[in-house]
């Protein structure tokens, strides 16, 4: 068994893609597709041991990648990163922006320092690696860059340090999206809403209780599945996409879309797609 890409089987062949987070969920599925797809993969996340178990796994799938602990916050950490694997491959022809993470609280309790460290973590380390992807390589070079939003439309509450970042990187990437046009660098956005992943395992049982509900606003009635999400980001990177840049593709079932004057029916024939052979069912949903 493999992964049942909907793209053809060698379309990165020969490309370096870095893909942060890429130790767990969507970044994992997204690092096993590109392989699939022929890139070699460089999987990058604070937790060797994770993005090192991905790298086993995409090797026994026949794949090629590289596993390295890159805390994205820290400058100097990621410079070293990317210098290491402009030495070891010679290129870097795309980057998945993917790793960030934040906590469920309402505004009114979240810290100075908590607001901070998810801002840190979702925006400011995303930036740093664009900047230094950029000036490391892609400057001279071109590339492609997706970078990882959320369904932040009309505001995210319990989530608003997250939402706050998001919304910074939506314009970052569509400024950087002008500014890097004339190097031949296309910068664009994914929007996942609900994905069932690991990540629905990580919350409070508070939080949980909350996710269990999400469908009953979502127009598609389900969650959807990481293979959705980065079917997205691999179209993004793909030639396919050579005149998009500074866009953002929402994956959220048409949740933004609902009004409250409209009451949802129950939805039908609309099958998740199911392309990672390798994926987990979260404890939270079986």
């Amino acid at each position: 068994m493999s992964y049942q890409s909907i793209y053809r089987p060698d379309l990165f062949a020969g490309q370096t893609i870095i893909v942060t987070g890429g130790g767990s969920g969507i970044g994992r599925c997204t690092a096993h597709e590109l392989a699939a797809l022929g890139a070699h993969v460089v999987l990058v996340g604070r937790s060797i041991e994770k993005v090192e178990a991905v790298k086993a796994e995409i090797l026994a799938d026949g794949g090629s990648a590289d596993a390295m602990a890159c805390d994205i916050r820290d400058e100097a950490a990621v410079g070293a990163t990317l210098d290491a694997v402009l030495q070891s491959r010679g290129r870097l022809d795309a980057l998945v922006n993917n790793a960030g993470g934040q906590y469920r609280s309402p505004m009114q309790s979240i810290s100075t320092k908590g607001f901070e460290a998810v801002v840190r973590n979702n925006l400011t380390g995303g930036f740093i690696f664009m900047r230094e992807a950029f000036n490391r390589y892609m400057g001279a070079h071109g590339g492609a860059i997706v970078n990882m939003i959320a369904d932040i439309w009309g505001g995210w509450p319990d989530m608003a340090h997250s939402g706050a970042a998001r919304g910074g990187m939506l314009t970052l990437t569509e400024t950087a999206a002008c500014e890097w046009a004339g190097a031949g660098v296309r910068v664009n956005a994914v929007a996942p809403g609900g994905i069932a992943s690991s990540g629905f395992d990580t919350y409070t049982p508070e939080a949980k209780a909350k996710i269990l509900e999400f469908t009953d606003v979502v127009p598609l009635k389900r969650f959807g599945t990481e293979s959705e999400v980065s079917a997205a980001i691999v179209f993004l990177l793909s030639p396919a996409a050579a005149y998009i840049t500074g866009s953002v593709i929402r994956i959220d079932g048409g949740t933004p879309n609902l009004r409250n004057n409209w009451k949802l029916e129950p939805a039908s024939r609309n099958q998740p797609f199911m392309g990672f052979h390798r994926a987990v069912v979260p404890d939270l949903l079986k």
